[in-house]
């Protein structure tokens, strides 16, 4: 199992995985492969774009696509997507590939890591044991239309 850099070749395979991880229970997202290409590529294009692949063999596993930010005191890494086979959760890959993306943000000198999550889903229970803290003085809001 190794780490590398994600590429724009990687996008395809990371679709695929990608809807393979979240067309499924509890999310039960209705991506298309065409949509779930368009998606990941438009994080691949982002000028401070961020991105790392899990792979096993030839094989990808695991994925976390980011950003970072300009803050005032110091750059921020935003992570947008993190996604792992249905197959490989629970088996310690998303800690492996979210602790290297740590050692990369702390290598760079970012100020901190933030990232977004459904805190009625499992993912919630996964950050909070990986010691990502809920941050009770932000609020996360949208609006239908």
């Amino acid at each position: 199992m190794n780490i590398r850099p994600l590429t724009k070749n990687d996008i395809n395979k990371c679709a695929e995985l990608y809807i393979k991880s979240y067309n499924q229970p509890p999310w039960n997202y209705n991506f298309t492969l065409e949509k779930a290409i368009k998606y990941l590529t438009e994080y691949v294009d982002s000028q401070r774009f961020v991105g790392f692949v899990l792979c096993e063999e030839d094989n990808i596993a695991g994925a976390v696509l980011g950003h970072s930010k300009t803050w005032w005191t110091n750059d921020l890494l935003f992570v947008d997507e993190v996604f792992i086979s249905p197959e490989r959760q629970r088996l310690g890959y998303g800690k492996f590939l979210l602790d290297h993306t740590e050692n990369f943000a702390r290598e760079k000198g970012y100020e901190v890591i933030t990232l977004m999550t459904n805190k009625y889903m499992p993912a919630m229970k996964f950050y909070n044991g990986i010691d990502y803290l809920q941050a009770e003085h932000f609020v996360f809001l949208f609006k239908p239309i």
